[in-house]
């Protein structure tokens, strides 16, 4: 009995944490500026695409609205650039 009632008191706990991250990422999503310089050469849009791939792959969410079950990560990364809605910065050697 006495189980029961701390795995009820665990859960309230998990479920106000976990409003209070949701709050806190929603003041940071409406704080976030996109603003990606301009992509000067397709090589640099390929070597972009395949890091956003890559991330999509792992688990990111998508900032355009596809299927992405049915769309190659690699389009949706394409996309996501030609819509400017991912930041990147490019760094100079």
């Amino acid at each position: 009995m006495l189980v029961g009632i701390n795995f009820r008191e665990n859960s309230l706990i998990m479920v106000n944490e976990t409003e209070e991250i949701a709050d806190e990422t929603a003041e940071t999503d409406a704080a976030e500026i996109i603003d990606p310089p301009e992509i000067d050469s397709k090589y640099r849009m390929i070597i972009l695409a395949a890091q956003r791939s890559k991330q999509l792959q792992r688990g990111a969410i998508a900032r355009v609205d596809m299927d992405i079950r049915k769309t190659k990560p690699t389009r949706i990364a394409m996309k996501e650039f030609q819509e400017k809605k991912v930041n990147f910065e490019i760094l100079e050697n």
